[in-house]
């Protein structure tokens, strides 16, 4: 299975890789913002799971989640935002407009994985 990492910043791509490579995931793509994001998407029909940023150019993550989840093909792709937007409010829109799971930067490898396994249905 397939992930896509979206963010702007590659630093926090290669924070986000290195710790699905710990957790097991080797296939891994990236993409640096929403466009990219969707473009890679259409060229990958077996991406599993997205893991997106909110704050990006180009696309932002919210519009690039409210464009996937448009696509019947992919309604039931789990999806979860990474981002520094850490209010009620926020996490409220996010998840009205179809993402299944939020982290809030900074996080520790153990949330990640958490998040993961409970958007995959990985019982402990």
């Amino acid at each position: 299975m397939k992930i896509l990492v979206v963010d702007d910043s590659s630093t926090m791509r290669r924070i986000i890789k290195n710790t699905l490579n710990h957790l097991g995931y080797k296939d891994l793509l990236e993409a640096e913002d929403g466009a990219l994001a969707w473009e890679c998407m259409t060229q990958n029909s077996d991406i599993g799971v997205l893991i997106t940023d909110w704050n990006m150019p180009n696309m932002n993550g919210l519009e690039l989640v409210k464009k996937v989840r448009a696509e019947q093909k992919y309604a039931d792709m789990p999806i979860i935002m990474v981002t520094t937007e850490g209010g009620k409010t926020e996490v409220i829109t996010a998840l009205k407009a179809g993402v299944n799971n939020y982290i809030v930067k900074p996080f520790t490898p153990q949330v990640l994985k958490e998040k993961l396994e409970a958007v995959l249905g990985i019982s402990k």
